[in-house]
């Protein structure tokens, strides 16, 4: 039998008003431009190119490659396909959705005097920057022997049931500041004390009064507690369900100096939409014939749902520089997004066992939505490098390198958020991103494909795997009109943790994602 001592999961406890997690910091920090089809077709290596409504997302300076003002349109179908295995037991799920992924024009402006400065565009863009439509079941029986004891090797709780969640927030709580006063109404309960006190303390009230927890005596000083979920195999069935996206509509400026500069920048808002459902069904018959004073707790249904909104600034700058008529660099500086972010909670708890020989069940249903305190986020800041050589009017490839340290990401104000933001700090990574893509054009058809890696924002390499995908894409020009379609596909594997104290098994993701892009393009 494994163990784990109760000091450490004291320093996993939040004694704050909030209720964040890494994840919540990564999750608005990662972006994934979905653009249009030659974007896509070309795996997004377009830091060097130009001549693209979304390469100007990338490189600002890309407008000021086109010839005339140009503008575009894109619609997308994507289907996600994941399968879970937890511990031994396989599920899968998949779904599909439609989107409308970028639109936006660039002006340009030609300069007929004798300066060097040739022409200047300015532009408006929009891209969806990432998708958070996402669903998998982890069902199968939790097989860990991991318990949570005390200094006299006293099992407290069991590590691999629910209930370690509820008995890691509790553990050093002070038991009057858990339970509901004699003239409270649990919902009435739950909502001052998640008010008042904060997230941690609104949980270990949920694991009490759902009788999941017991403390070790009910004065008003006492600070430990046990579960009523006696240790062993737990059947579990989990659902994760989330929607919703991030974008950003960008302010491009771009200049052409002499014939092989280009310069640009970007002032971009963004917004974030995610909301966020979990569902735990869990069940046991480890204690079949319990004490008849005991209280055994056998079945536990747990609801968390979350709803965010965000708004934030960002800029770019960057260049494209023509080595010679074939061979041109880029590079791109991206800043981080300074977010203000809001979110809410809703919450639900039931149990179900034997209490001194007679069966019972308890609901806490409250009505009642956790809105929390405003906070900042503070993504990381991004450098892309990039070269392409262009085969004159028949053909090109291009390659971009990209580099972004999760770990810089922060929470404000740094006094709320010590801990979280040392976890950033600890647990996420540098990261690189390659991507290469090429072009062959025959007549008025183009033939595109590409690929890309990105390795994995964890240091451990493994709670989100590395990413590998590649894409192809059709085009035809009309003339000023372009219709483009790409079919791309990425995978990576992720082995997720139901929750972030507690019960922090994981079940391993095998993530397939696939995506239909079609854009209209026309000169103005």
């Amino acid at each position: 039998m494994k163990k784990l001592h109760l000091l450490f999961i004291g320093l996993l406890s939040m004694s704050t008003i909030y209720a964040q997690e890494l994840s919540d910091a990564l999750r608005y920090s990662q972006d994934n431009i979905q653009g249009t089809a030659r974007f896509r077709a070309l795996s997004g290596a377009f830091g060097a190119l130009g001549g693209d409504m979304s390469a100007v997302s990338i490189n600002p300076a890309s407008s000021a490659v086109f010839s005339q003002s140009h503008a575009s349109f894109s619609l997308g179908n994507t289907e996600f396909d994941n399968d879970t295995n937890y511990f031994g037991t396989m599920g899968t799920t998949n779904d599909s959705h439609f989107d409308i992924l970028q639109g936006g024009a660039s002006f340009v402006f030609r300069n007929t005097s004798n300066s060097p400065w040739k022409k200047f565009s300015i532009g408006v863009a929009y891209d969806r920057t990432n998708s958070f439509d996402d669903s998998w079941v982890a069902a199968g029986t939790n097989t860990n022997n991991e318990v949570f004891v005390d200094d006299d090797n006293f099992i407290r709780a069991p590590a691999n049931s629910i209930a370690g969640y509820f008995f890691s927030y509790a553990d050093g709580l002070r038991f009057e500041n858990i339970r509901a006063l004699d003239n409270e109404t649990l919902d009435q309960a739950y909502f001052t004390i998640g008010n008042d006190l904060g997230f941690a303390h609104q949980q270990a009230f949920l694991g009490y009064e759902s009788f999941i927890l017991d403390p070790e005596t009910t004065a008003n000083e006492n600070t430990s507690y046990f579960a009523n979920v006696f240790d062993g195999n737990f059947n579990h069935n989990y659902s994760y369900i989330s929607t919703g996206y991030t974008g950003k509509i960008a302010v491009n400026l771009s200049a052409q100096y002499g014939d092989n500069l280009y310069i640009g920048a970007n002032f971009n808002s963004h917004f974030i939409d995610y909301e966020r459902s979990t569902l735990l069904f869990e069940r046991n018959s480890n204690n079949p014939n319990p004490a008849p004073d005991a209280i055994n707790v056998n079945f536990i249904e747990f609801e968390n749902n979350l709803a965010t909104t965000g708004t934030g600034f960002s800029f770019q700058i960057g260049g494209i520089l023509k080595l010679t008529d074939e061979f041109r660099v880029g590079l791109t500086y991206d800043s981080p997004i300074w977010y203000r972010i809001e979110e809410e909670t809703t919450q639900f708890l039931g149990t179900a066992g034997v209490d001194n020989g007679l069966d019972f069940t308890q609901s806490i249903n409250p009505q009642v939505v956790n809105i929390y305190p405003a906070y900042r986020l503070q993504t990381p800041a991004k450098i892309t490098a990039s070269g392409a050589y262009v085969f004159g009017n028949i053909g090109l490839v291009s390659f971009d390198y990209s580099r972004k340290n999760y770990g810089s990401a922060k929470l404000r104000p740094d006094a709320d958020f010590p801990d979280l933001n040392a976890d950033i700090d600890n647990m996420l990574a540098n990261a690189s991103t390659y991507r290469l893509g090429g072009e062959f054009k025959h007549k008025q058809f183009s033939f595109r494909g590409g690929y890309r890696f990105e390795e994995s924002p964890y240091e451990n390499g493994t709670t989100i795997g590395d990413l590998t995908g590649f894409s192809l894409g059709l085009g035809y020009n009309f003339g000023n009109t372009r219709l483009d379609l790409t079919y791309d596909r990425w995978e990576r594997e992720d082995e997720m943790p139901l929750y972030s104290v507690g019960l922090i098994d994981t079940t391993t993701i095998d993530r397939q994602n696939s995506n239909i892009t079609l854009t209209l393009g026309f000169n103005i």
